[in-house]
């Protein structure tokens, strides 16, 4: 009676299932090469300016083009691979991700955020990253059918500087 449980194709199917539920999805984060990421905040004063203020709030910064033009980049202020997209999640915390699209893996097609949406998304693939809620991960396009997210960055309190993104 046993052995023609476990045989049964119900039984099979139910396992089959069971082990893809709880399979890992694999998220590639690594395919941007890695580049000096360095951008620092000195004090809250800076951060109000510079930074993100709040929940949904989000900036890029790209040294080589002086984007935003104000930011008082230094010659060791970094900005990673195709720039750098430092955004405020929906609980307030700061994240930071390479605007290069992991897809096209070239520093001269970035992600740009759709204020609409609420989406980055890739003019060339078209692919879709949540770097709200869901930290940079796939959601359409090429990115999400291979699974390709936006490479992630530090950010946090350094002992010498209010804020700082690092790699």
């Amino acid at each position: 009676m046993r052995s023609a449980i476990l045989s049964s194709p119900i039984y099979t199917l139910a396992i089959c299932f069971l082990l893809m539920a709880t399979a890992c999805h694999h998220l590639d984060d690594t395919r941007i090469p890695p580049a000096p990421v360095h951008l620092v905040f000195a004090n809250e004063s800076d951060w109000n300016i510079y930074g993100v203020a709040g929940a949904g709030d989000y900036k890029s910064y790209i040294r080589d083009k002086r984007i935003p033009r104000d930011y008082p980049y230094t010659a060791s202020s970094f900005t990673g691979f195709g720039g750098l997209l430092l955004v405020c999640d929906y609980l307030g915390n700061p994240l930071a991700y390479d605007l290069a699209c992991p897809v096209e893996c070239s520093s001269s097609i970035i992600v740009s955020v759709d204020p609409e949406s609420r989406l980055a998304e890739c003019p060339k693939c078209h692919s879709t990253y949540d770097v709200f809620s869901l930290n940079g991960h796939p959601l359409s396009g090429m990115a999400a059918e291979r699974g390709y997210g936006l490479r992630r960055y530090r950010v946090g309190r350094s002992q010498l500087e209010y804020m700082l993104v690092s790699y």
